[in-house]
């Protein structure tokens, strides 16, 4: 690659970088509605396949996957909400009653290393309530500001929108961008976007299909063993999945913390633990290789990094853009390694 087409590159991932940060506030919409687009394509194309039109398939996947999400908030919108209040205050209460259990040990070693610190270790016990204060009043600040309400009202009516034209525009958008590409490396850079495609197809379809059935086996499992807010608990265990190995630690952690708590003796304890040892089970035995397979090819401490690293400098579209994006700069490093070795900077035998 010569200098200047180094530097056509390098300029052109800066320009995208640049814009990105400048529109965050606006973006989520268009990323989610991107992100459904590229799911659902698919689907529209078995659609098409079968006699329909690219706009009257499009129409029916869309509408039944919007109809679909609409039917699922309506009917979990109101228990997820006693839940979550519910989950508060039980997170609250299990912190003060750990402190207690823990106080009259603290108490004995502060004697015992002197007492000077006594008093600030009893006003320390307000610390949990008033921490749980301090995030409910930010969360309303948060909610009650005009950003917020208008990320939130852009999110539900602009995304089917955007996903809507997205999934009918799909083949010309590919091919637009296709005749964009440079002549002589048209060739060379279809074959890398269909391994990029390839990575995202293999681990954003197929682990959303994982997080969907972990959400819903560990929802009913920890339900069925009577924790309280399972089905909130559970639920945002399978979404976590999504973030290798964080849905499952969570999830343990919470519930096990909740169970301990709610339940006198470990019979229960141990249920709500076994409820996440055999939903590992069956993820890792049977539905990741069946639904992934081996198409990913991405570590999950990169996976991990990425999705810390999308959500500090873009937020809720900088998580949206984490998976693709880790695809994606994966594949490119993979190619540039292998340029890389097949060039006499690297002084390997042959061409």
């Amino acid at each position: 690659m010569s200098a200047r087409n180094a530097i056509f590159w390098l300029g052109l991932l800066i320009g995208v970088v640049a814009v990105l940060v400048l529109l965050n506030p606006i973006l989520p919409p268009f990323v989610a509605g991107l992100a459904i687009a590229y799911l659902l394509d698919p689907v529209v194309a078995r659609g098409q396949r079968l006699g329909l039109g690219r706009g009257p398939a499009t129409g029916l996947v869309a509408g039944a996957f919007f109809l679909i999400a609409v039917v699922a908030v309506i009917v979990l919108a109101p228990v997820l909400e006693r839940q979550v209040a519910g989950l508060a205050d039980r997170l609250v209460r299990s912190a003060m009653e750990l402190y207690e259990r823990s106080r009259p040990w603290a108490d004995s070693l502060i004697v015992r290393f002197g007492g000077g610190g006594l008093a600030r270790a009893t006003q320390a016990g307000d610390l949990p309530a008033k921490a749980v204060q301090w995030a409910l009043g930010l969360v309303g600040q948060v909610l009650g500001s005009g950003i917020a309400l208008f990320n939130i009202v852009s999110l539900i009516f602009v995304t089917p929108v955007v996903a809507f034209y997205l999934m009918r525009d799909w083949p010309r958008v590919v091919t637009t961008v296709d005749a964009w590409l440079p002549r002589r490396r048209a060739g060379e850079l279809r074959d890398l976007a269909k391994r990029i495609d390839e990575r995202l197809a293999g681990f954003v379809r197929g682990q959303a299909m994982v997080c969907l059935f972990l959400g819903l086996f560990y929802a009913a499992g920890l339900s069925i063993a009577g924790l309280d807010n399972g089905l909130l608990v559970g639920l945002l265990s399978g979404a976590l999945t999504f973030i290798p190995y964080v849905g499952v630690i969570v999830g343990t952690a919470t519930g096990v913390l909740i169970a301990t708590f709610q339940f006198d003796g470990w019979t229960m304890v141990a249920a709500v633990l076994g409820v996440f040892l055999v939903g590992q089970f069956l993820e890792a035995s049977f539905i990741t290789p069946k639904l992934v397979g081996d198409r990913v090819g991405l570590h999950p401490v990169w996976m991990i990094f990425a999705v810390m690293a999308g959500g500090a400098l873009f937020g809720f579209s900088g998580v949206l853009l984490a998976v693709p994006a880790a695809a994606a700069i994966g594949e490119l490093l993979r190619f540039a390694l292998d340029k890389y070795k097949s060039s006499a900077i690297y002084g390997a035998d042959g061409p």
